[in-house]
């Protein structure tokens, strides 16, 4: 049997032009890990003039169609059968409005598809990749920013929690969900206090406890967040070992994004170093970590050293490398934690 994949329409021009790779290599992780390899000559393919991946597989079973469902940038599902392209039904994991995603705009924001794409392929090269679809996985973002990954685990109804240093970023992004949460008559409980040991204050917390319908809030089924104003490096200070499944996170830059941009105190390679023992040390034995980088500033080789020596098995899959502007060409690495 043939399928087809029609892709998501994206306002970013540059993501729009990668878009069909990137899906490709998500797919081939998928492949390796979760569907157990079913799938067959994954390619880019015009079909009319339009863009598609196509594959083959003997069959699709109902796990297989809610793994495909997700893929970041699939618009539809198709089955091919002659020149005929019959529709697929896939159901997403998404449990509210696009708009979680998509409202909040500033320069440097990491494309939220790809922020898809990289929780996507994190969850698949866990241990326990089911619980994705079973909403059980628990996501650190350990440089959370302004939150576009705290957005996608709650899209996804994944309990969550982030850390940033710097404080206008998370008060941003505090104040961006709560409104979202009251314009969308979202029942929550919002509340923010400071993180206190000893008599010192290390930083600030903003935890959130939302539900899909007003029965699961009162029934107790609440999608969890937290969001750490602190030093990553310090993590271990803010959650229990082995707290989270995975971490997935988007490394700096080393660049300035536009007047939202801020130097980086120290190089992306120097922070990752120092940070991520405290990370491995938060992630459960078989739990994964998925980041991207730029190319530029973090050799990939490095970057693997850096990890390995932390306790992580940096795992082989690749095909995720692209241009972002002519500073940055990112790129995804996968590993696991020992």
């Amino acid at each position: 049997m043939d399928y087809a994949i029609l892709l998501l329409p994206s306002l970013n021009r540059v993501y729009s032009g990668t878009a069909a790779a990137l899906t490709r290599a998500e797919l081939s992780v998928f492949n390796a890990t979760v569907l157990g390899g079913r799938l067959r000559d994954i390619a880019e393919t015009d079909i009319a003039g339009v863009p598609y991946v196509t594959f083959a597989a003997d069959s699709l079973a109902e796990d297989d169609l809610a793994w495909l469902a997700n893929l970041s940038s699939r618009y539809a599902l198709y089955e091919r059968v002659g020149d005929l392209l019959r529709p697929v039904e896939a159901a997403p994991l998404d449990l509210f409005a696009s708009d979680l995603l998509t409202i909040l705009k500033y320069p440097g924001k990491t494309n939220e598809q790809f922020t898809r794409l990289l929780l996507n392929v994190t969850a698949a090269v866990t241990d326990r990749p089911g619980d994705l679809l079973a909403r059980k996985l628990r996501v650190l973002d350990p440089m959370c920013g302004r939150g576009t990954t705290l957005n996608q685990a709650i899209m996804y109804g994944l309990p969550s929690a982030g850390i940033d240093i710097d404080r206008k970023d998370l008060d941003a992004y505090a104040a961006f969900l709560k409104t979202w949460l009251r314009t969308s008559r979202i029942k929550h409980l919002a509340r923010s206090a400071p993180i206190r040991r000893d008599r010192a204050i290390l930083g600030r917390r903003f935890d959130v406890e939302l539900a899909p319908s007003k029965e699961q809030y009162k029934a107790g089924e609440l999608i969890t967040l937290t969001a750490i104003t602190g030093d990553t490096v310090h993590s271990g200070q803010f959650f229990r070992s082995r707290s989270f499944d995975m971490i997935v996170t988007d490394a700096p830059y080393g660049v300035q994004h536009g007047s939202h941009g801020r130097s980086v105190s120290r190089s992306p390679l120097d922070l990752i170093a120092a940070a991520a023992p405290g990370w491995a040390e938060l992630v459960r034995p078989g739990g994964a970590l998925g980041m991207s980088f730029n190319t530029h500033v973090a050799p990939r080789d490095t970057l693997a050293a850096i990890l390995t020596k932390a306790g992580f098995d940096v795992l082989d899959h690749g095909g995720f490398e692209h241009r972002v502007d002519q500073a940055i060409i990112r790129d995804v690495l996968l590993a696991r934690r020992s």
